[in-house]
C-alpha cells in the first residue's frame, strides 16, 4: 500500500512558505491507518522497545496504537506548561536548536523509564 496516497499536501498553510501535510485521509481510512501502524510495528518490533515516547499531537496519534501493538508503555511528550504532573526535563536537539521537552513522570515499575 502506498501511504502517500493518503497524505494531502496543502501549500502555504498555515502561512506562506509552509507545506502542510494533512494526515486526515490516512486517519479516516481504517485500512491505511492500520497498515501504517503495522509497518511501524514490523520496523520496531525487533528492537523490543519497552516504551514509545511520542511528541504531541501527531505523535500521540501514532505512538499510542504503536505502543499498544508492541506491548510497550506509551510516554506522551508535551509542550512546557501542558502537563498534569510535575515534568521531567530532557534536553533535545531539533533542527540544531536546543529545546526543552517535557514529559510526565511515570512509575518506574511500569517499564516506562527505559526507551
Amino acid at each position: 500500500m502506498d501511504l502517500r496516497e493518503y497524505i494531502r499536501s496543502i501549500p502555504d498553510f498555515p502561512k506562506p512558505g509552509i507545506l502542510f501535510r494533512d494526515i486526515t485521509p490516512l486517519l479516516s481510512s481504517p485500512e491505511a491507518f492500520g497498515y501504517a501502524i503495522d509497518e511501524f510495528k514490523r520496523t520496531f518490533a525487533p528492537t523490543r522497545p519497552t516504551a514509545i515516547l511520542a511528541a504531541e499531537s501527531r505523535g500521540f496519534l501514532f505512538g499510542a496504537p504503536l505502543a499498544l501493538a508492541l506491548g510497550a508503555a506509551f510516554i506522551p511528550v508535551r509542550k512546557p506548561g501542558k502537563l498534569l504532573t510535575k515534568p521531567a526535563n530532557s534536553p533535545t536537539t531539533l533542527n540544531t536548536v536546543l529545546t526543552r521537552s517535557k514529559f510526565m513522570s511515570m512509575p518506574s515499575d511500569r517499564g516506562a523509564g527505559s526507551c
